[in-house]
């Protein structure tokens, strides 16, 4: 399966439903099975933003207690999309070859991500939240982990 290291809290909220797009410098042809894997960095700056920080608590997070080197959720990488950003009008459009949707600038999703014109938005859907984490050693872009089958 391919998995994706992300740093937390953002792993966490991928995984816990909270969040639903992971933003990408990078787009990819992969669609399909996709582990999310919480690195060892947790941005402890980010767990203190209120949006971020209430989601983490409504679920007994903190940044003090987000578990890290890990596998934490699986799912299915949706969709790639292009990120374009319409300041003026208050919207964010996201692209892919089958596929376009908007949102406003005030929906949450855009306090777990960063959303700039250019970069890609990867739709992950049928997230499971794992029992336990299951320690692994994340990479840099997507890499082939051996755990757990969808």
């Amino acid at each position: 399966m391919k998995a994706i290291t992300i740093i937390q809290p953002w792993a966490t909220l991928i995984a816990l439903g909270e969040k639903r797009f992971e933003t990408r410098s990078w787009a990819t042809k992969h669609r399909g099975p996709l582990a999310i894997h919480a690195g060892k960095k947790i941005d402890k700056d980010a767990c203190e933003e209120p949006k971020i920080k209430a989601a983490l608590a409504r679920h007994g997070y903190t940044a003090d207690n987000l578990p890290t080197g890990a596998v934490v959720a699986v799912s299915d990488l949706k969709e790639c999309f292009k990120i374009r950003r319409d300041v003026l009008g208050g919207v964010i459009a996201l692209e892919s070859d089958t596929r376009k949707t908007h949102f406003s600038t005030l929906d949450k999703e855009l306090a777990f991500g960063w959303f700039g014109s250019g970069r890609s938005a990867w739709e992950t859907t049928n997230v499971q939240l794992l029992p336990e984490p299951i320690p692994a050693k994340g990479q840099q872009g997507l890499w082939n982990w051996e755990g757990v089958q969808l």
